[in-house]
C-alpha cells in the first residue's frame, strides 16, 4: 500500500539556537523543536523528568470535596466500594485505590467491583449499584468511568449511596449529581494538565488523601508500576505529567514491581529491562484479555496479590485468556478478510462493514483495527449479542468516525465513542441499511488524502550521524507514546551494500545498506514486495527508526525500515 511521507516542520532559527545551547546533534535538536521543546529549560525538564514537575492534586476541581467525603466515611465507619472499568486503565485504578484505602482504614469496610463486559456493559452499572445497596455500601468511588452516568448516579442516591467520580473521558453537558467529580476535562476545572488517564486521576486523589491524612509519600509512590501500565495501555499523550509518572513507573517495574506485573512479565517472556513498548504489547494485552474473554475481576485480584506463587497462578489465567483471545481474533480476522474478498465491489468502497452472528464480541474491536491494516478505511465489525447486533468501529487517522456514525443514527439502537473509535448496536434487519448509509456518509465526507496512510518523519539524517552517542541521547527521549513518538528519519540515496540485502521468511527484508561509505544493517517487516527497489542504480530513500540489535553477545545499531521509494522519485511529499 502506497504511503504519504510527511516531514514535520521545525523552525530553523530555533533549532540552531537550541543546538548551541544543548551542544548535541542538530538532527536531534530539530526533532525536539518539532515537538515544542524549544529552550534549554524545556529540554532540561524533558530529559530529566522529576517529581517536582507534578502539579498539586488540589488544583483539580472538587478534590477537596472528595477528600472531605472520604474522610467522613472513615470517621463514620462507612462501607466504601471501589468501582472501575474492565480494561487496563480501570483494573489498575481499582487495584491502586483499593490497596491505598486498605492502608488508611479497616479493610473489612472495603470491596471492589468490576462490571462484567457482557452482562453489564461498559462503565457504572445498575447491577453494581444494586450490589452496593444490598451489601450496605454508602459511598462508591468510580474510576475510569462515571462521567456519563447521570441517571445511574441519581438512582444510587435514591438508595442512599453517594458517588465520587474519577474519570478522564469527555463530559456531557449534563454532569452526574455526584458528591465530587474529578475530571480535568471539565470546562471549569483549573487543573493545568488535561491528559491524565483514569488511573492518573485516581492517583491524584490518592496523593491528596495521603497529604490530608499525613501519610508518607512512599504510601502512594509504590503504585507507580500500575500507573505506568495504565498510561501505556490507554494510549494517552506521553507528555507533561504522564511522561514523569510513566518514567517513575517504569523504574518501579524494573526494580521492584508488584507480584502481578512480575508474573505477567515472566509469562510474556520479557528478559532484561522492560520498556514502554513491552508494557503496551506484552503486559497490557494479557490484562485486557481477562475482560474480553471472561471476567476482569481476576485482573484486580492479580494486582493486589502479595504472594508470588498465587500471583503466578492468577497471571496464568490471564495468559490463558490472552492465548484464547489471539486465536479468536486471528480466526475472525481471516473470516472477515474472506468475506471482503468475496465481495466484488469491496475494493471500490470507502468503508468496511462486516457481520457474522457467531463472532466473539470481545475481539471485534481488535479485528476492526486489523482490517484497517489491510484495507485502509473506516471499519465496522458486527456480531450478534442477544436479540440485537452489536459491534465496534475504528477509524483512520484524521477522519471523525463518531460523526459518521451519528449521521446513521436512524438505523441504530445505541452508539457511543469518540473521534477514532466507537461502539454501536442495531436490530438485525438494519445491518444492510446501516452499511449502505455508512458508506454514503463516509464517501461524501472523507478526503482523498485520508485514504492513504501517512508516515510522519522527524527529519533527514546521514548514516554518518548515526553513532552510539547519538543513540544514547535518542534513548533518553523515552518513554515514547502519543505526543512523543519514537523519532522517524529519512535517509536519501541509500544503496544495497554489495548485494548483501536479502528476503527472509518470504515477507521481510534483511537490509545491508550503505551511504557515504557508512554501512548499516536493518530489518523491514512485510517489505519483501519492494525488494526490487534496492536494485536501482540511483539507490533508494529509506524511512526508518533506530534501535539496537543483539546477536551472539554483541550489540550494534540497526535500522527498522518502515518504507522506501526510488531515489529518482525526488523529494517526499510534505
Amino acid at each position: 500500500m502506497q504511503k504519504r511521507w510527511h516531514i514535520r516542520a521545525a523552525d530553523e532559527n530555533t533549532t540552531r539556537q537550541l543546538q548551541l545551547d544543548l551542544k548535541i546533534s542538530p538532527v536531534l535538536c530539530r526533532v525536539l523543536v518539532a515537538r515544542g521543546i524549544c529552550t534549554f529549560e524545556q529540554a532540561r525538564q524533558f530529559f530529566r523528568p522529576a517529581k517536582d514537575q507534578l502539579h498539586s492534586p488540589f488544583l483539580m476541581k472538587d478534590m477537596q470535596k472528595a477528600v472531605d467525603r472520604i474522610a467522613t466515611a472513615f470517621s463514620r465507619q462507612e462501607k466504601i466500594l471501589v468501582f472501575g472499568d474492565y480494561d487496563v486503565d480501570g483494573t489498575t485504578s481499582v487495584a491502586m485505590m483499593y490497596q491505598f484505602l486498605c492502608s488508611a482504614c479497616d479493610p473489612a469496610l472495603l470491596d471492589f467491583y468490576i462490571p462484567h463486559r457482557y452482562r453489564e456493559g461498559y462503565g457504572v452499572s445498575r447491577m453494581g449499584i444494586d450490589f452496593a445497596a444490598a451489601a450496605g455500601f454508602s459511598l462508591i468511588i468510580s474510576l475510569d468511568c462515571g462521567i456519563k452516568s447521570a441517571d445511574l448516579v441519581a438512582y444510587a442516591a435514591t438508595l442512599g449511596i453517594d458517588f465520587i467520580i474519577c474519570d478522564h473521558h469527555l463530559p456531557d453537558p449534563e454532569l452526574p449529581a455526584a458528591v465530587a467529580i474529578l475530571n480535568p476535562k471539565q470546562t471549569d476545572c483549573p487543573y493545568p494538565y488535561k491528559e491524565l488517564c483514569g488511573c492518573g486521576v485516581g492517583f491524584k486523589l490518592v496523593m491528596a488523601l495521603a497529604a490530608a491524612l499525613d501519610m508518607p509519600e512512599a504510601v502512594y509512590w509504590q503504585y507507580t508500576d500500575l500507573l505506568a501500565t495504565a498510561i501505556a495501555a490507554d494510549i494517552v499523550p506521553m507528555t507533561d505529567e504522564n511522561r514523569v509518572l510513566a518514567t517513575m513507573g517504569l523504574e518501579k517495574i524494573n526494580t521492584n514491581p508488584c507480584a502481578g506485573i512480575r508474573a505477567l512479565a515472566e509469562l510474556g517472556g520479557i528478559k532484561g529491562s522492560m520498556r514502554i513498548n513491552n508494557v503496551v504489547f506484552v503486559i497490557a494485552p494479557r490484562i485486557n484479555a481477562a475482560g474480553r474473554m471472561d471476567d476482569a475481576r481476576k485482573a484486580v485480584e492479580l494486582f493486589i496479590e502479595k504472594d508470588p506463587a498465587k500471583a503466578m497462578d492468577l497471571a496464568a489465567l490471564l495468559h490463558s485468556d490472552n492465548t484464547d483471545r489471539k486465536e479468536t481474533d486471528t480466526n475472525i480476522t481471516a473470516e472477515a478478510l474472506e468475506l471482503i474478498g468475496q465481495d466484488k465491489d469491496a475494493l471500490q468502497r470507502c468503508t468496511t462493514v462486516v457481520y457474522r452472528p457467531e463472532w466473539h464480541k470481545g475481539v471485534v474491536g481488535i479485528v476492526a483495527s486489523r482490517l484497517i491494516e489491510q484495507y485502509y478505511r473506516p471499519t465496522v465489525v458486527l456480531t450478534r449479542s442477544g436479540d440485537v447486533v452489536a459491534g465496534s468501529a475504528r477509524s483512520v487517522p484524521g477522519f471523525n468516525l463518531y460523526e459518521a456514525i451519528h449521521a446513521c443514527r436512524e438505523h441504530l439502537l445505541g452508539y457511543g465513542g469518540h473521534f477514532a473509535a466507537a461502539g454501536l448496536s442495531m436490530l438485525p434487519e438494519q445491518v444492510d441499511a446501516f452499511s449502505h448509509h455508512f458508506e454514503q456518509v463516509v464517501s461524501a465526507t472523507i478526503t482523498p488524502d485520508l485514504r492513504i496512510p501517512e508516515i510522519l518523519i522527524d527529519g533527514e539524517i546521514r548514516f554518518g550521524a548515526i553513532t552510539p552517542a547519538f543513540y544514547a541521547i535518542l534513548q533518553q527521549m523515552e518513554p515514547f507514546g502519543p505526543g512523543n513518538m519514537r523519532p522517524v528519519f529519512v535517509a536519501r540515496g541509500v544503496k544495497d551494500s554489495a548485494g548483501y540485502s536479502r528476503i527472509v521468511k518470504e515477507q521481510h527484508i534483511r537490509f545491508v545498506v550503505t551511504q557515504d561509505g557508512h554501512t548499516l544493517t536493518g530489518i523491514g517487516f512485510n517489505l519483501a514486495g519492494q525488494f526490487h527497489l534496492l536494485q536501482a542504480e540511483a539507490g533508494v530513500d529509506l524511512v526508518f527508526t533506530i534501535d539496537e540489535n543483539e546477536w551472539n553477545g554483541s550489540t550494534s545499531l540497526q535500522l527498522k525500515v518502515i518504507d522506501m521509494r526510488p531515489c529518482a522519485q525526488g523529494t517526499p511529499v510534505y
